[in-house]
């Protein structure tokens, strides 16, 4: 009898997960409030782990997983990841950011649209019984020309979005050029600097993008942008942000993430900076939540299964 193919499941996950692996052959362990000490305890009997967000995998992580061969990550992004020290381990990663971009597109477009159309401030006006049409008069995305920064899963079903407001879409992305598609044009980060008006985010936390979009950056554009930011906290300075939004230099923001997002630990420079983004009628927050539908909760899931069936497959061929 061959030996079963044991999984860790170390972080929340839709409830079907163990019956969707279990089904590919997969004889899970669901232990989603597992802490980190008992991960260490544990790993080395599992050949694989499955994880979300709240499980970091680093160097102390990788010496004590000596039977590991795959990591299954339900989302995009590989910055809880010792990337390097999986690949020296031969051991594969999977993610599944098929599974909640149409999620995050969706909510990047309405952020958007609701900054653009003052509908935070409108809607809290006619509660108190406020009727001013003149001080909520919105602007469109007809006309304007959208900068989209990293044109993967996400930066594509982005640009698929647009194609109906009538604006023009440019994409930048590093990797080999060409990898525009219909919904955008292949840009440089010059023609970016020169044109956009409204710019989105839609790229990994990696040592290159961390604190990438700094006063520097910013100061960049030729025009006056709106912001939006559904990526990785860390890569904007928030800090910069604010000073760059009280000289309108940008318009405003859309912020999905944070670099800190446990607000209940701010340190009190960080505390400063958010009361004051928070008192800005341009600033739109959301709590992480742009991928995190109850669709895209059982989309990362299917996905993520599918994949790890066909690393199986490969596993036996």
């Amino acid at each position: 009898m061959n030996k079963p193919f044991k999984a860790l499941i170390a972080d929340l996950m839709h409830p079907t997960l163990p019956t969707m692996l279990a089904q590919i052959g997969v004889e899970t362990d669901y232990q989603p409030q597992i802490s980190r000490a008992d991960i260490l305890a544990q790993i080395g009997a599992y050949e694989a782990i499955v994880i979300r967000s709240k499980t970091a995998l680093d160097a102390a992580f990788f010496d004590k997983a000596t039977s590991l061969k795959l990591i299954a990550r339900a989302g995009s992004g590989l910055d809880l990841i010792d990337v390097e020290a999986a690949r020296q381990r031969n051991i594969t990663i999977l993610t599944a950011p098929e599974g909640n971009r149409d999620a995050v597109a969706e909510h990047a477009v309405g952020m958007l649209l609701m900054l653009l159309n003052h509908l935070k401030q409108a809607d809290a006006q006619v509660r108190q019984g406020i009727w001013d049409r003149e001080g909520n008069r919105g602007n469109e995305i007809k006309g304007k020309t959208v900068g989209i920064i990293g044109y993967g899963n996400v930066g594509r079903e982005m640009a698929r979005r647009l194609s109906g407001f009538d604006c023009q879409v440019l994409c930048y992305d590093h990797k080999p050029s060409p990898y525009a598609d219909a919904y955008a044009t292949e840009a440089t980060m010059a023609e970016i600097y020169e044109q956009t008006d409204i710019l989105t985010l839609h790229i990994p936390l990696t040592s290159e993008t961390w604190q990438m979009v700094d006063a520097a950056f910013l100061k960049r554009f030729r025009k006056p942008i709106y912001l939006i930011n559904t990526a990785r906290g860390e890569i904007v300075v928030l800090r910069d942000l604010l000073t760059l939004l009280q000289e309108a230099k940008v318009l405003g923001a859309c912020l999905d993430v944070l670099q800190n997002e446990k607000l209940h630990k701010l340190t009190a420079d960080e505390q400063a900076i958010h009361q004051a983004l928070a008192a800005l009628p341009q600033v739109l927050f959301s709590p992480h939540v742009a991928g995190w539908t109850h669709e895209s909760y059982l989309r990362i899931n299917q996905v993520l299964c599918q994949k790890i069936q066909q690393w199986l497959t490969n596993q036996t061929t």
